[in-house]
Formats: C-alpha cells, sequence, structure tokens
C-alpha cells in the first residue's frame, strides 16, 4: 500500500523522505485543488473577494472546527501556528515582573516571540526544563508547575515538541494550571492529523497549529483557536478594516481576523478538501491514518534503536505520535544531514540539541512512509560512521 500512497504526492522518487514534520508535504490532488481556487479568483477578482470569500472561508472554518473539535465563532485562519503564537503574545496586556513560563523542549521562533514581547513590556521568560532522554509525562507535568509562580501570566507549550518528537500531557497541564489562575497558550503547530483533538473539551485560552503538516494542505494555512472569554481586545498582527467596522452579522474578532489585506485564501480554502481527501485515502479515515503511522513511528524508533546501540527508548511510548527522536553522536548537524541527502538521498531532520555538540536525529511516519525509508537511512548512518 505503501507505495501506491507515494505515487500521490509530488515527492522526489529516487529519495527516501522521512522529514514531513519540517514543512509537510502536500499531495498532488490538494495542489490541484489549489489551482482551481487560484484560477477562480483570477476570473473576477472582485466577485471572488467582495461577493464570495466571506461564505468561502465560513465554509473552511465549520470543516476545520469539526475536525479539531473547535467553536467555529472562534476559530481564525492564519498563515501558520508561529502567527497564531505572535498574535496571542501581541496583543497580551503584560507589566513589568509579570512572566511567561516556556519549557526547554519549545520551538525556538515561539519562544523568540515570548522572549520578544515579554521583553518589551519589562517581563520575563522562566524555561521549565525536563529531561530527554528520560522524558515521562508525570516529568513534564512537575517541571512545568514548579516554573509557575504568582507573577506567571501564561504558560505557551508544545502539543507535540518539534526537536524531541514528543505527545505532552497537555491536557493534564491546561487543568492544572487553571486551577492556579494560568492561562495556556498551546503551540499545536504537530498535533492536527496526528494525534486526536478536541480544543473545546481541551478548554486551553488559545491554541495554535498548522494544516500544512499532518492534513497535507498548502503552505500558509494555519489556524488559531481562542477560548470565548478571551476573543474580546484579542487583534490580528495586522490592523485593517475589520478593527473599525461596525459589528452586524459579523462579530469584531470574525471581522478584523478574516480580513487583513489582499492576500491568498487558497490554502485556507483547500483545508476541507485535504481533510476529506487524505481520510479516503485509507479504510477507517483519518483514525486508521493515525494509528497507521504512529505504529510506523515506533517501528522506526526499534529500528533506529537498534542501529545506534540504544537499548532504552528516550520517552515512553505514550507520548509518541507520528514523530521520533533519538540522540546520536555528537557532531555537526548541518554535515550530517548534508552527507546522508548527498550521498545517500535520504532527507531527515538532525538538530543540535540541547545544544551543540549534542545532537537528535528525527523521522516522521506519514502514509507515503515505509520501511524501507528507514532501513536506508540506517544503511546511510553505517556508511558514514
Amino acid at each position: 500500500m505503501t507505495s501506491s500512497l507515494r505515487a500521490l504526492w509530488p515527492l522526489d522518487p529516487d529519495a527516501a523522505f522521512l522529514n514531513h514534520g519540517s514543512f509537510g508535504a502536500c499531495p498532488a490532488a490538494v495542489l490541484e485543488q489549489q489551482a482551481a481556487l487560484r484560477a477562480r479568483i483570477e476570473r473576477q477578482p472582485v466577485d471572488f473577494f467582495v461577493r464570495q470569500l466571506p461564505a468561502l472561508l465560513d465554509g473552511a472554518r465549520e470543516v476545520l472546527a469539526g475536525f479539531l473539535g473547535a467553536d467555529a465563532a472562534g476559530l481564525a485562519f492564519v498563515p501558520n501556528a508561529t502567527a497564531g503564537v505572535n498574535t496571542v503574545l501581541a496583543s497580551l496586556a503584560l507589566a513589568p515582573g509579570d512572566e511567561i513560563v516556556v519549557t526547554d523542549h519549545g520551538y525556538r521562533a515561539c519562544t523568540n516571540a515570548a522572549l520578544h514581547f515579554a521583553g518589551r513590556a519589562g517581563a520575563s521568560v522562566k524555561v521549565a526544563r525536563f529531561p530527554f532522554p528520560g522524558a515521562t509525562p508525570d516529568a513534564v507535568v512537575a517541571a512545568v508547575l514548579a516554573a509557575v509562580g504568582p507573577r506567571t501570566r501564561l504558560v505557551l507549550i508544545d502539543h507535540v515538541t518539534s526537536q524531541t518528537g514528543l505527545v505532552l500531557p497537555v491536557e493534564r497541564l491546561v487543568g492544572a494550571l487553571a486551577e492556579r489562575g494560568v492561562d495556556t497558550l498551546i503551540d499545536g503547530a504537530h498535533a492536527a492529523g496526528m494525534v486526536p483533538l478536541d480544543l473545546g473539551a481541551l478548554g486551553a485560552a488559545y491554541y495554535a497549529g498548522n494544516c500544512h503538516k499532518w492534513l497535507c494542505t498548502p503552505k500558509g494555512s494555519g489556524y488559531l483557536h481562542v477560548r470565548e472569554d478571551r476573543r474580546a481586545g484579542l487583534h490580528p498582527l495586522i490592523i485593517s478594516h475589520g478593527w473599525s467596522l461596525p459589528e452586524g452579522r459579523q462579530t469584531r474578532f470574525r471581522l478584523e481576523f478574516d480580513w487583513t489585506g489582499t492576500g491568498d485564501p487558497t490554502p485556507y480554502l483547500a483545508v476541507p478538501f485535504a481533510i476529506h481527501y487524505l481520510a479516503g485515502l485509507v479504510a477507517g479515515g483519518w483514525d486508521a491514518i493515525r494509528a497507521r503511522n504512529r505504529a510506523l513511528a515506533l517501528e522506526m524508533r526499534a529500528t533506529l534503536m537498534a542501529a545506534l546501540g540504544i537499548d532504552t527508548p528516550p520517552a515512553s511510548d505514550d507520548m509518541i505520535g507520528a514523530l521520533v527522536s533519538l540522540p546520536v553522536s555528537d557532531g555537526d548537524e548541518a554535515e550530517l544531514n548534508e552527507a546522508l541527502w548527498r550521498d545517500h538521498r535520504v532527507e531527515v531532520a538532525v538538530m543540535a540539541w540541547p545544544s551543540p555538540p549534542r545532537r537528535l536525529i528525527r523521522v516522521a511516519a506519514q502514509l507515503y512512509n515505509g520501511s524501507r525509508d528507514v532501513e536506508r537511512l540506517v544503511a546511510g548512518l553505517a556508511a558514514l560512521a
């Protein structure tokens, strides 16, 4: 089945592509749907943007909200999860002495945003640290809660960590932080399509995510979900007409976020097609896709552990989705990345973590991947060793 599914993606047929986690990969059919939408725009741009687009955005948002278990009224399209995180931080009314808590497994771009906006307000950023290898859900919860103090205004945590590929216990964290009166901003860049989501039940104040990764939509399609009691006073990064338009059929939140200037809305509008298209590729739909990718990720981890001489998994199985990371020998991550691609046509993520020269190798399992991909990686690593 893997070979027939791989043919649906316009990936280099000569490459072992194990790095879906970085930028995703879009099936040809989804790209064709996007192209049709672009052609529709150019046939009559005024008609499209003025008369058609509002209803099309509403329809796309309803489908995505259903998939995420989200409240469509609090769901905004944004270019990517980083933009969503920045949107929340830019609207946060921080005061000198306030704190934002992040983790040492956080995505650099989002940690940078926290440092930037906190620094501008005279606030500070505190880092919660938990081990890897040796990560457990209990260790994550304990580390985050230990970092929370009386001036903590917000905790920014990943749902699935980018470098280490861990599914964090966000349900436990959101509840425990709410008991302390602290809001949670979740960076869910990797979550949609990898793990089951019910954002309404989760109850986080803010949740930012991507569609272009595990939902395989076009690049530039992300979302921000805001709990009802936190929507007032939250503004998009670009202030446009909606800031002063009168509320009527649309709320202020919708007026501001749905139009931030002329751009290409086709990545957002292609989201429903991608969700339905991928669900039809595997019997059992999205539940089966998530289960299949997770099983392959665990198989890949076992294969790599044997090849690297690692006896103990760096995290428990309940923290694995469709990404797995393992420590490799210290060295230059860029050189290893380049050598694997140049000499073996293996595209995989090798990252310095937690800091050079220590490094991790991270593999991703998507529908187009199979056991042969990781076997090719193992052969490449052996040759380079």
